[in-house]
């Protein structure tokens, strides 16, 4: 008898599509956490429409996730010693399916309230996003879900493709599961980047981040080791797949420039931060996953309105810069390419800047992209 199909309107993907089994999952208190997650921190403060949610994205990321695996796993796709990765027989490419979907589905839900905004600062020494992703997939409850789903799913599988070796440095990945993995949260052709170029642009209400993800993934393939030493089987694309890549490519430049690091957004960031600190204190974060799936985008919401009107609040100052609109204007800022030629000229400025209105109302970003 076949499962239950469940529907999810999504505004990217048309649906995103779950079995009874998996529906577990979506309905489980780590994913629900989600929906009170913003994707992009307060960059609605800016693109009004960005008030999207890392519970829809993640659906997206599970849509496309299964979407490539049925390319990637064609017989006529695949060629030469690549077969040799691809686990043999109906049952295996089912359950590995089953975990890819699993995977791509919890890869966010470790992630703070408003997301890399918090985690930049926030984050005790060691510990990232996807440590604590690591943790809820491993958690009694998920691994109750794992078990009883048909067949049963091994956690330590869901772990290795939702984070990935360059996060998990400890763990051995074989062939098959580093494939997988890449296909994912791979900086080249992972799906997760896919998602949320084209999620962030359309809510944001930029045409920066679109590409033609249905060529780029038609294209996808695991290329055969070369005669190179060391080498082995890889993720990458046919030659008529070169154009969208590039299309992919320049998407994440434009979305970083124009989006995730417009100078406003980019001070929202701080101001977050410093609130989130002092709100915080010594305390620090969560550290029992019980609390930690409690504290949402919500709650900090609700304590930054309270210290926007109560001087004597620890994060009154910051709190007010969020939400009566009083955030930092930018004082200097230099390409990338420039700084490269004077690396010290940034630090003069900061240096200067602080001399003059003081070191607690300037701040220097430092990033740089990747």
């Amino acid at each position: 008898m076949a499962k239950h199909i469940h529907e999810i309107r999504d505004a990217i993907h048309v649906f995103a599509r779950l079995d009874s089994d998996e529906r577990k999952v979506l309905d489980s208190r780590p994913f629900q956490r989600l929906r009170n997650i913003h994707q992009l921190a307060l960059t609605h403060l800016v693109y009004p429409g960005a008030t999207h949610t890392r519970f829809e994205h993640s659906l997206g990321v599970m849509e496309l996730a299964d979407r490539a695996y049925r390319v990637i796993t064609a017989k006529e796709n695949v060629k030469g010693s690549a077969g040799s990765v691809v686990p043999p027989g109906e049952e295996a490419w089912g359950y590995w399916r089953r975990v890819l979907r699993m995977a791509a589905l919890c890869h966010d839900i470790g992630h703070l309230p408003f997301s890399h905004a918090a985690e930049e600062k926030l984050l005790p020494q060691g510990r990232t996003h996807e440590s604590l992703t690591v943790d809820l997939i491993e958690s009694d409850e998920m691994v109750g879900i794992w078990r009883k789903m048909i067949p049963p799913l091994t956690p330590e599988h869901i772990v290795k493709l939702a984070v990935g070796p360059k996060k998990l440095k400890d763990c051995i990945f074989d062939k098959w599961e580093r494939i997988l993995a890449e296909l994912i949260v791979g900086d080249s052709f992972g799906v997760d980047r896919m998602d949320y170029l084209l999620r962030d642009s359309h809510h944001a209400g930029v045409v920066y981040g679109k590409f033609d993800q249905f060529r780029l993934i038609d294209t996808l393939r695991i290329l055969p080791e070369t005669d190179e030493e060391g080498a082995e089987p890889m993720l990458g694309i046919e030659s008529g797949g070169l154009d969208s890549a590039a299309g992919l490519l320049l998407a994440r430049y434009f979305m970083y420039s124009q989006v995730y690091f417009h100078r406003v957004r980019r001070a929202y960031d701080f101001h977050l931060q410093d609130f989130m600190s002092a709100w915080l204190g010594e305390r620090g974060l969560p550290t029992k996953l019980d609390d930690f799936l409690s504290l949402t985008d919500n709650e900090v919401l609700v304590e930054m309105r309270k210290a926007a009107d109560d001087p004597a609040h620890v994060g009154h100052d910051p709190a007010e810069r969020i939400v009566k609109r009083k955030h930092s204007k930018v004082l200097y800022e230099r390409n990338p390419n420039d700084s490269k030629k004077n690396p010290e000229c940034g630090e003069a400025v900061y240096k200067a800047a602080c001399k003059k209105f003081g070191e607690g109302v300037v701040r220097h970003d430092r990033y740089t992209q990747k």
